[in-house]
């Protein structure tokens, strides 16, 4: 997840409570303030990744982030814009599946610190189901080591 209008702190928690009540479990990094990626000129994002388990297959899942965006009023201008609260799923267990509307593992998680240090940080050892590198591997394979931790969990639910 990432946030860079308004109250960034409050839109991920609220984002991870409201995935809280779609998770039979849900385990929450800390946040970790980055510089904007692709669009360049707008605020720092606030970024934090969960892990969580679901009775819900990964198409009703898509749909009920999407709601879950539009209720912290997300409103997607153009690639990259700033918002007030992005979810991605980067992976589904090994499942991989490409469609127009959904792609798992999400196709450049694997590049970007702002995302694996945070998932590093909840599961270390997780295999990315195509590279089949750990997330440990992949992040020593990224060079620009950006991401700067600033905020305890903002919510650990087991």
């Amino acid at each position: 997840m990432g946030s860079n209008i308004g109250d960034r702190f409050t839109n991920i928690t609220d984002a991870t409570q409201m995935l809280r009540k779609l998770a039979d479990t849900l385990y929450s990094s800390k946040m970790y303030e980055t510089s904007p990626y692709g669009f360049s000129k707008q605020p720092a994002f606030l970024n934090s990744v969960c892990k969580l388990s679901t009775q819900l297959t990964p198409w009703l899942f898509l749909h009920r982030v999407k709601e879950i965006e539009k209720n912290l009023q997300r409103h997607r201008v153009f690639a990259n814009s700033p918002r007030t609260i992005d979810i991605d799923i980067l992976m589904w267990g090994d499942i991989a599946l490409e469609s127009q509307l959904l792609t798992i593992p999400h196709p450049r998680f694997h590049e970007r610190m702002f995302v694996l240090d945070p998932l590093f940080e909840i599961s270390p050892t997780l295999v990315h189901p195509l590279l089949k590198l750990t997330v440990d591997e992949m992040r020593q394979g990224v060079q620009k080591k950006e991401p700067l931790e600033i905020l305890p969990s903002c919510v650990c639910l087991f």
